[in-house]
């Protein structure tokens, strides 16, 4: 049999919830996402709760909470220990969009589910890959590599192909097959036939609108709004598609010279646009270029401010503006009180960018029709004053007492058992803080008061007789003074990654605004006051679809293409799956499987595999050729064992000629280039390749097999004379011959 392959959701099946699923090959244990809604009930995770003891490996596909929410809270209650993967930008974002949800709780509620600590601990110890790098695992994951792959959707967003044995088992969901301004397309369209495909059917039932058309779409409700006096709230995650607004706003503001103030508004805004300027080799080849060449930085945004408290809102008052405000769900957050403010004149508008999740304010606003009155609670942390400060600080100080006294019992077991049996405990050891003084070597690594003293202490028959410490400086002197070590001077790898770290110590001073800060790190005894009240929602309300992902014309398409041995979908409403599911079944020879929520299914592949080593006498008639990193050969062997294993042999007989091989892909373009390059007149006349007066050059696909790359052939047309020639041998020789 080939590798046993079983899949099991433990969340975002048949239904939009978060992505969470539990993936084992070969018994190797990989959970793919581990994610959250903004509500944060652990109820939710039962099922999680489960087998979060058992998983050996954790994927991160994107930074947003319903990828990545759970994490802190799985490590700190579930069991989870697990390394975990990612790229660069999910990790450093996903960071972020934590600090930034735990800073919005902490502001409106006693938010005791994990801390800063707890988010610190569970990035801790990630494991950064870059694109396309692949990793092998090592003991129970032997001979399994992970390999992140181009997503689209976010920055650092990830397809993640696992492959053991030569099987690939892929890992795509909410991916993007269109180039945005700052992303790539996925890159999923480049695999081929892989054994498994995990993808999400989210959009199935979707169509997008031309993306020029929605942008100026976009941009003319904002102005109209804003023309008409009104402000416009844009709820919107703290550092993942909100990017991509970002420089939408920017590029169609600075075309219109409009003036219109644009306000980023998150915990964590002026951080996030600060790593997102250093990760340009992560974007797209156009903005990556643009720096290379002009040293523009896309993200140096001259129209949009970047601010981490309202105050600045406050001042404009009513004036027009735009805010981009964390977090998307409406629960908690700048947009959560924003939206309190703006939602009763009925000149503002209220643009949800992507759709909201279930059961949060933000979904509840984009149903048809939206209620016209909503219930929120509005709640602040305040000190406490008089009768509860007095009562707080006497539970504070009978807590000291009992801690102080626990601690001063064990002490005195501790000093009771290591006297032994000949100290007596009537005589305890009797230290005199008043008569201690500072030793006279202030060099000493015991620094502050030292002090020994035996007055009534009966030592042990083993014990030696007791010293003043004393260290003498051994250090060497040359002609110009003491020989230093210089690596006693260099930062170590690991200091270097702790402190450019984002932590809950000196790090965060620079992420957090003044008044976040004050409101963590302050001990003044607080607590949070709520009051519940009706919203008349008398503003305008829209949405528009700035999600970032492939819709349903074009799934059906990757999934065509790249024509998996089985496919798992998750993630999408009962209808969308159900539709999904009936498509990929009906047009092509798929088994298609949609599991629900701890339904764990069998999709190891029909196909054995087995593992043959090459004879040195094989390998040394062989003619390697290189292509690229590898080296390519024709080979005809037998199969024989040698010392117990299975090994290809020179054979017996002397094999049949084969037919020429040609091995790689051309693009037109650049075989275009190269003819120009040679002299050629060349031209594309109805997708095919014009060259010279009489010689035509087409790409013809066989739409027999699906998803195959070499199933495509290039025709040459025209008479047979000296162009015709003289153009084929330049076009072999753009292909390696076996």
């Amino acid at each position: 049999m080939g590798t046993s392959v079983q899949v099991t959701p433990l969340s975002g099946a048949y239904g939009e919830g978060p992505l969470c699923y539990l993936l084992a090959v070969d018994g190797f244990r990989f959970l793919l996402d581990c994610g959250w809604t903004d509500l944060c009930d652990p109820s939710h995770l039962q099922p999680l709760a489960k087998v979060a003891p058992t998983i050996d490996a954790v994927l991160l596909s994107h930074a947003d909470i319903m990828h990545l929410g759970a994490l802190p809270y799985a490590m700190k209650h579930l069991g989870l220990s697990a390394p975990v993967y990612a790229t660069e930008p999910v990790f450093r974002l996903g960071i972020l969009t934590l600090y930034d949800y735990f800073i919005s709780r902490r502001q409106v509620s006693d938010f005791d589910l994990f801390t800063l600590d707890d988010i610190d601990a569970a990035f801790q110890n990630v494991v950064r890959l870059k694109y396309s790098q692949n990793h092998l695992l090592n003991d129970k994951g032997e001979g399994i590599v992970i390999a992140p792959h181009v997503a689209g959707h976010d920055l650092g967003g990830t397809v993640w192909k696992i492959t053991k044995d030569g099987e690939d088992v892929v890992y795509a969901v909410d991916f993007n097959h269109r180039k945005e301004r700052h992303l790539n397309g996925t890159a999923l369209g480049s695999f081929v036939r892989p054994a498994v495909l995990i993808t999400d059917a989210y959009n199935a039932l979707n169509n997008h609108v031309y993306k020029r058309q929605q942008d100026q779409d976009f941009i003319d409700a904002l102005v109209k709004i804003l023309a008409g006096g009104g402000s416009v709230l844009l709820p919107i995650d703290t550092a993942g598609r909100v990017l991509e607004i970002l420089l939408i706003l920017e590029q169609y503001w600075s075309q219109r010279h409009l003036i219109y103030p644009i306000y980023f508004l998150t915990n964590v805004s002026t951080s996030t646009v600060d790593y997102v300027k250093s990760f340009l080799e992560w974007m797209n080849d156009s903005i990556s270029k643009s720096f290379e060449h002009t040293r523009d930085n896309a993200f140096l945004l001259k129209c949009v401010t970047q601010i981490i408290n309202k105050d600045e809102l406050e001042k404009l008052g009513d004036a027009p503006k735009v805010v981009l405000a964390s977090m998307a769900s409406l629960e908690v957050g700048f947009s959560h009180d924003i939206f309190v403010d703006m939602a009763n004149e009925a000149k503002n508008l209220v643009l949800f960018t992507e759709k909201g999740q279930f059961g949060t304010l933000a979904r509840m606003l984009q149903v048809d029709p939206p209620p016209k009155a909503v219930k929120v609670t509005m709640s602040k942390r305040i000190p406490l004053v008089g009768d509860e400060l007095k009562a707080y600080e006497e539970e504070q100080e009978r807590i000291k007492k009992e801690e102080a006294l626990k601690a001063s019992q064990n002490k005195e077991e501790e000093m009771k058992a290591s006297l032994g049996s000949n100290a007596k405990a009537s005589d305890p050891m009797v230290i005199d803080a008043s008569t201690s003084r500072k030793p006279s070597n202030a060099g000493s690594q015991f620094g502050g008061n030292v002090d020994i003293l035996i007055d009534g202490f009966v030592p042990p028959s083993s014990s030696v007789a007791p010293m003043f410490p004393f260290f003498e400086n051994t250090s060497e002197w040359d002609d110009f003074g003491e020989v230093i070590n210089p690596e006693d001077y260099l930062m170590k790898q690991e200091e270097m990654d702790n402190t450019l770290m984002p932590g809950a110590g000196d790090g965060m001073d620079s992420m957090l605004d003044e008044g976040s800060a004050r409101l963590l790190l302050d001990s003044t005894p607080s607590k949070v006051i709520s009051n519940e009240m009706t919203v008349q929602v008398k503003c305008s309300l829209a949405y528009m679809d700035f999600e970032g992902r492939s819709d349903g014309r074009s799934v059906k398409s990757v999934i065509a293409h790249v024509a998996p041995l089985k496919l798992v979908l998750v993630h999408g409403s009962a209808e969308a799956t159900e539709h999904l599911k009936m498509h990929c079944s009906k047009n092509s020879d798929l088994h298609v499987y949609a599991p629900q929520i701890e339904e764990t299914i069998d999709v190891t592949s029909d196909l054995c595999a087995y593992k043959v080593q090459l004879s040195e006498k094989l390998m040394s008639n062989v003619i390697s050729k290189k292509l690229g990193e590898h080296e390519i050969a024709w080979v005809d062997a037998e199969v024989g064992k040698a010392d117990d294993k299975l090994t290809l042999l020179p054979p017996s007989s002397t094999p049949a000629a084969h037919k020429s091989v040609l091995v790689g892909d051309l693009k037109l373009a650049d075989f275009k280039q190269f003819l120009a390059n040679k002299g050629l007149q060349v031209e594309f006349a109805g997708g095919a390749l014009r060259c010279g007066e009489y010689i035509t050059l087409r790409k013809i696909g066989d739409a027999g097999q699906k998803g195959s790359t070499g199933s495509q052939q290039i025709v040459i047309e025209g008479p047979l004379c000296e162009d015709y020639y003289k153009i084929r041998e330049l076009l072999y020789s753009q292909f390696y011959l076996l």
